[in-house]
């Protein structure tokens, strides 16, 4: 009998942790080695029916999902969760944790405590792992204040590759219209803009805006910028609060005249993200962010082979090569109380704080000599195709499951209470 293997993962919602998920359960289906069952959990305010609008894709899931409300009615062999670390808790004979990590250089202790609680973790990139192995806090005793131990990372945690769908992330002639983007060159920004003051939020939107307008305003000839970008939803309301945010920013450019900033906003399937990508109009991208656990739209787009401008910090560097991206080089700096995210998000903590010369350098330069910058990204299409697939994945975390594992003894009928389920905190302000 197949060891029973029930993962607590918010696989039906729009969000990165979404996309973690359902890659994780699909590797794990296919292996074919367990009795899997989903627990599904929401993901801050981050929309939901994923599985439902992209049916035909993961219709697959249905026998698998337990029904919501339901309770566990015995220890499972294979407990994980595919959350933030404080959320773990060990409720399996066997406990997993998977987590993209995080953003900046130093995690709470909280989550340090979460991830000691399971057997075994796993984390999306190098930079993760070693901010999780660096972070060490004292503990104080409540009376005396004197020292009376530390909370480290005691239990281990090994990197597992967020792996691209190479049948849906691929080069291909687009369909898809942007008709109302006048210029024949455009970049491209993926991602939520997040809470913080101009140049604080995470994924640094506002700066990228700003950089884009004085990088070439007064200029006759000009590049556009597209952001498909969102707050923490689709509605009309987000919309209009994005838009409001490009016009502070612009409002704060003196010059006789900017190019063009637009804003795609709204849920896409992965097809219709690829059709943008690979766009005639859409000629690179570009991300301003301050840190990333991994950076999964810097990888599928990378697989159009065109190029790609971002930070030399954090979890994308895994993937992302110097010889054949446009990495910005910076400092690190601290987290600005505006982007501060309690238990998440640490002011004491630092992320990237990158250069505004190599900014206007590689806005300009990739838009001016486009041909030398897609001879490279052939190159790191050809990187992330071979060695960042879902099929790579899925045979590194077989391999993974396979060590870590104990031998489950054949089940025997027990009269278990019923378990209690974990209760899961709402998440403000969180993406993978």
């Amino acid at each position: 009998m197949k060891p029973t293997f029930i993962i607590s993962c918010p696989i039906d919602t729009y969000s990165g942790y979404g996309a973690r998920s359902r890659d994780l359960v699909k590797a794990i289906i296919e292996l074919d080695k367990y009795n899997v069952k989903i627990l599904q959990q929401r993901w801050g305010n981050c929309p939901w029916n994923f599985i439902k609008d992209h049916y035909e894709d993961w219709k697959f899931l249905e026998p698998y999902l337990v029904p919501l409300g339901s309770s566990l009615t015995e220890q499972p062999d294979i407990w994980a969760q595919v959350s933030v670390p404080n959320e773990f808790q060990a409720i399996g004979k066997y406990n997993i944790g998977f987590t993209a990590g995080i953003e900046t250089t130093m995690c709470a202790g909280q989550w340090l405590e979460g991830l000691n609680r399971m057997n075994i973790n796993f984390v999306s990139s190098q930079h993760s792992k070693e901010v999780f192995q660096n972070t060490v806090y004292q503990k104080q005793h409540p009376q005396t204040k004197q020292i009376v131990g530390e909370i480290k990372l005691e239990k281990p945690v090994e990197v597992l590759i967020e792996g691209a769908d190479l049948t849906t992330y691929l080069p291909k002639t687009s369909q898809f219209n942007l008709d109302e983007v006048k210029e024949s060159f455009a970049y491209l920004f993926v991602g939520h803009w997040m809470q913080g003051n101009l140049g604080e939020d995470r994924k640094n939107v506002g700066l990228l805006i700003k950089s884009f307008y004085e990088t070439f305003k007064n200029k006759k000839k000009t590049p556009a910028l597209i952001l498909k970008c969102s707050g923490v939803g689709s509605s009309y309301m987000d919309r209009e609060t994005i838009l409001n945010k490009i016009n502070q920013v612009r409002s704060t450019v003196i010059a006789r005249t900017l190019p063009n900033v637009y804003l795609l906003h709204g849920e896409f399937t992965d097809k219709e993200i690829n059709e943008i990508y690979n766009h005639k109009k859409v000629k690179a991208m570009v991300s301003l962010t301050k840190g990333e656990g991994f950076g999964r739209p810097l990888l599928e787009f990378s697989l159009t082979k065109k190029p790609i401008i971002s930070t030399n910090w954090s979890g994308h560097v895994d993937f992302l090569s110097p010889e054949f991206t446009s990495l910005i080089n910076g400092e690190l700096k601290e987290v600005h109380s505006s982007a501060a995210v309690k238990d998440i998000l640490l002011t004491e903590s630092k992320w990237f704080n990158p250069s505004l010369g190599e900014i206007n350098h590689y806005l300009t330069d990739v838009f001016e000599n486009y041909k030398l910058y897609k001879e490279k990204a052939v190159r790191q299409a050809y990187k992330s195709k071979t060695e960042f697939s879902f099929e790579v994945m899925k045979n590194q975390l077989s391999t993974y499951l396979t060590n870590a594992l104990p031998k489950f003894p054949e089940k025997v009928e027990l009269n278990l209470p019923p378990l209690k389920m974990p209760q899961i905190k709402k998440l403000e302000n969180v993406k993978g």
